[in-house]
């Protein structure tokens, strides 16, 4: 990002009298004479007519003795694939001229929701299947003299694939879906969140950013709500969408860009402005006439850097949480730098903190005097270590000398103890904070259990009744780790109806924190992060006082454990259908000893050129993914294979290019991940992973980018050996295992965002006919004078010299079905 500011560093009708639910003599008959037996005689829509005047005239008085049978036929048989409409096309008739009644009955195969069951032509999607499944329905006729016959017809329904024709790579200034598909923009930076807020003008005049979106829309998810405003985890109609603005593009808010004010200091409305663009976002959506934000709803708000939380968990009171805001480390104000996010089945949001150390200034030189060796330590380990801070918050001077929020910054001992300056500030972000968008009157509980990072991503295990749920944690830096959480507690099914964060007390308050360490087999264990085990202890560099000094240092505790250093741990995603985790590895080009450092789960090194030059390390970045032990979220080991490596498809395929993609589906730097619902086809059977990227090694070829892949499972590929080469020619030969190989089939490109852009941020509604997606800095190169994007104006084919904005789209297919198939 370029800036001007020195300071940046989503009526049956009644067919049988009979009231008895046995089934009646006619409906043998009726049975006995469908089209399944009829057909061993090689009739098709066999009738029951030779029988008129002999057994159903006698079994049936009401039957008047001249009643001519009515004919049903089903229709041929029918090939389908999981997800796509299928429609059953019957036909009735009846000699006499009436057909009382015709009714679809499904006698096979996994059961499905018929629409139209009383007419003759009815549908259903196809149910999802892992090979060729038989459903067989039954089309049953009635006349007026109450004689019934019926038919048959199977529906052969094979496993799901792609559904759609890979899209090229693109530079223009849209956003490109594939043929077939919608996209509207649903919430874009300023939008009012109610109704007395003024729409926003785009010129760097607004103001009132905690009552208008935020900037940098990124991790979002969408919670049903029914019309009393309860929890309705089924409507795709109606919901609540939680999204994080993760940072701000600072030169496109203000009139000319930012200011300094000739002392060196940042105006107070430019930089409260800043801040209040960063948080969150919770505001409702509806379908009715097209998705948009219902601006009178008195659940949407706005969670900024400003709003009090609470801390719970085991570092609660600590006194490394202790601040002249907090003097007991209780409380505090806001959470910043919210990257991706995970959920829980009690209806709440996990949003991360990521990147929070650089907006806070410390300087070495002059504070280091007032430092303990350990806390210059964990500084240097955390990347305290910015003499501005971002943006330049902490050199605003407020007419109100109360008022601490541009204070708090400076991370400086500047008073007698904790209690009088904000030197532990710092401890108080870089958690995992949760959410109860159901309840606009309460506060964020930042849960400490799950340990301080830069988290990317918080994706829960699958949740079986009696085993301890897992939550899967990235830490987004280069050669840091993978951590899981693991509850204390099993987890009971009937907690999904339970109340918000009161149920998270029970799951999240309690718990190990473990860290991940891959071996070269292709096997791994998790570490421990608990005082006095795995070599955490009172001594050596950094000597811990106490397990929530631990949980507060997680990345030193790793440390010394001997976790695996990654290249840049971002987003989890779990498969919904068999709990394998996997993990997006964006790029490495910053190893200190760089063939050295490469490792089987990180393994290759490489030249990845573009305009500005060589581009050595993992430019281009990889997908891991990890099946427990057993299956189960409490497996302390587990086995790892790469299910994809990212390359530019000219590149080496026995070194570089070691996942065969092509034009179809090359890609660079994923980020973004995320799992299609179990609430539909597309988290059933053979799920569809859907991956972004944030990328800055192909973006000379397409902007950044959105795939759709069907992977298969941990092991289905081969073990390979590869050769890395240095910037100075020396090479090295690494081990590693790969999945198996792409191709058009199961990995496709779905999408590609306007220019200079990100691709983050991705749910859908439950029964998948809508996705929300997240674009991210739009033009993030530009400012007032140099306007490098007009997206989402440019979306409509005009909006030449408009500001670009953060946005979140929606995007349905035109026929209504399954987004992906």
């Amino acid at each position: 990002m370029t800036t001007d500011n020195p300071f940046v560093g989503y009526s049956d009708g009644e067919i049988d009298t009979n009231p008895s639910t046995a089934t009646s003599l006619n409906d043998l008959i009726g049975q006995r004479y469908s089209r399944r037996a009829t057909l061993i005689g090689g009739l098709k829509g066999f009738t029951v007519a030779a029988l008129a005047g002999t057994m159903l005239a006698a079994c049936d008085e009401d039957t008047p003795a001249n009643n001519q049978q009515p004919t049903a036929d089903a229709g041929a048989d029918i090939q389908a694939v999981a997800g796509s409409m299928v429609t059953l096309q019957g036909s009735a008739t009846d000699p006499d001229g009436t057909v009382d009644s015709v009714q679809w009955m499904q006698t096979e195969g996994p059961t499905v929701t018929l629409t139209g069951a009383n007419t003759t032509m009815a549908s259903f999607f196809a149910p999802a299947v892992t090979q060729d499944t038989q459903l067989v329905f039954s089309l049953r006729v009635t006349d007026n003299g109450l004689a019934v016959v019926t038919d048959e017809v199977t529906v052969t329904v094979s496993p799901a694939l792609i559904g759609f024709m890979a899209i090229p790579k693109s530079l223009d200034d849209v956003v490109t879906v594939p043929d077939g598909y919608s996209v509207s923009v649903l919430y874009a930076l300023g939008d009012p969140i109610d109704a007395t807020t003024p729409p926003y003008s785009n010129n760097g005049s607004d103001t009132n950013f905690d009552r208008r979106a935020g900037d940098h829309h990124d991790a979002l998810y969408y919670f049903g709500l029914e019309s009393g405003g309860a929890p309705d985890p089924g409507n795709s109609q109606r919901g609540l969408l939680v999204m994080n603005h993760e940072n701000i593009t600072e030169s496109y808010l203000h009139a000319n860009g930012p200011t300094v004010t000739p002392d060196g200091r940042r105006p107070e409305a430019e930089a409260r402005k800043e801040m209040l663009a960063h948080g969150l976002s919770i505001v409702e959506v509806s379908a009715d006439n097209g998705w948009s934000i219902d601006r009178g709803s008195t659940f949407n708000r706005r969670i900024t850097p400003l709003t009090p939380v609470d801390f719970s968990g085991p570092v609660a009171g600590n006194a490394l949480l202790v601040t002249q805001y907090s003097p007991d480390g209780t409380e505090g104000r806001g959470t910043i730098n919210n990257c991706a996010n995970g959920f829980t089945p009690w209806n709440t949001d996990l949003t991360c903190e990521e990147n929070w150390a650089f907006y806070f200034k410390r300087n070495p030189a002059t504070d280091n005097g007032a430092r303990s060796a350990k806390e210059i330590t964990a500084f240097n380990r955390y990347g305290v270590t910015s003499t501005t801070g971002n943006y330049g918050w902490v050199t605003v001077q407020t007419a109100d000398p109360a008022d601490t929020s541009f204070a708090r910054w400076n991370a400086e001992v500047m008073g007698g103890d904790a209690t009088q300056d904000f030197r532990n500030e710092m401890n108080q972000f870089g958690w995992i904070v949760e959410i109860d968008p159901y309840d606009p009157a309460s506060k964020p509980r930042k849960r400490t259990a799950l340990g301080r990072f830069a988290h990317e991503g918080c994706w829960p295990s699958l949740f079986i009744d009696g085993t301890k749920p897992a939550w899967y944690m990235g830490d987004d830096n280069r050669n840091d780790y993978l951590y899981k959480f693991v509850s204390d507690t099993p987890w009971s099914a009937a907690d999904a109806d339970g109340t918000g964060l009161a149920v998270g007390d029970k799951y999240l308050d309690a718990g190990t924190l473990y860290v991940a360490r891959f071996n070269e087999d292709g096997t791994g264990q998790w570490l421990a992060l608990l005082l006095g085990q795995n070599g955490i202890g009172g001594g050596g560099a950094y000597p811990f006082a106490d397990q929530a000094d631990v949980l507060t240092h997680a990345r030193l505790a790793a440390d010394v454990a001997g976790a695996t250093p990654m290249d840049r741990p971002e987003w989890t995603a779990t498969n919904p259908r068999n709990g394998e985790m996997y993990l997006t590895l964006t790029n490495n080009r910053e190893r200190s000893k760089p063939i050295e450092a490469a490792n089987a789960a990180n393994p290759r090194h490489y030249n990845d050129p573009n305009p500005g030059g060589d581009n050595f390390g993992n430019p281009n970045g990889h997908i891991l993914r990890l099946k427990e032990t057993g299956g189960s979220s409490e497996a302390t080991s587990f086995e790892w294979d790469i299910f994809l490596f990212g390359a530019d498809d000219s590149l080496d395929a026995d070194n570089v290019n070691l996942s065969g993609l092509d034009g179809s589906n090359e890609f660079s730097s994923p980020d973004g991940l995320w799992f299609g619902r179990p609430s539909n086809i597309s988290g059933q059977g053979f799920p569809l992973l859907w991956i972004q990227t944030d990328d800055g090694a192909l973006t000379d070829q397409t902007n950044n980018q959105m795939l759709v892949a069907q992977p298969g499972t941990v092991g289905d590929g081969e073990a390979v050996t590869i050769t890395n080469e240095a910037s100075d020619g020396t090479t090295r030969q690494q081990g590693t295992f790969v999945g198996k190989s792409a191709d058009d089939v199961n990995l496709r490109r779905f999408l590609v965002g306007p220019a200079e852009c990100e691709i983050t941020g991705i749910d859908s509604t439950p029964d998948g006919s809508a996705i929300f997606v997240n674009i991210q800095h739009p033009g993030e190169n530009g400012g007032p004078g140099n306007i490098t994007s007009n997206w989402p104006a440019s979306q409509g084919g005009g909006g030449a010299g408009s500001r670009p904005r953060s946005a979140t789209i929606v995007i349905t297919k035109d026929d209504g079905g399954i987004v992906g198939y």
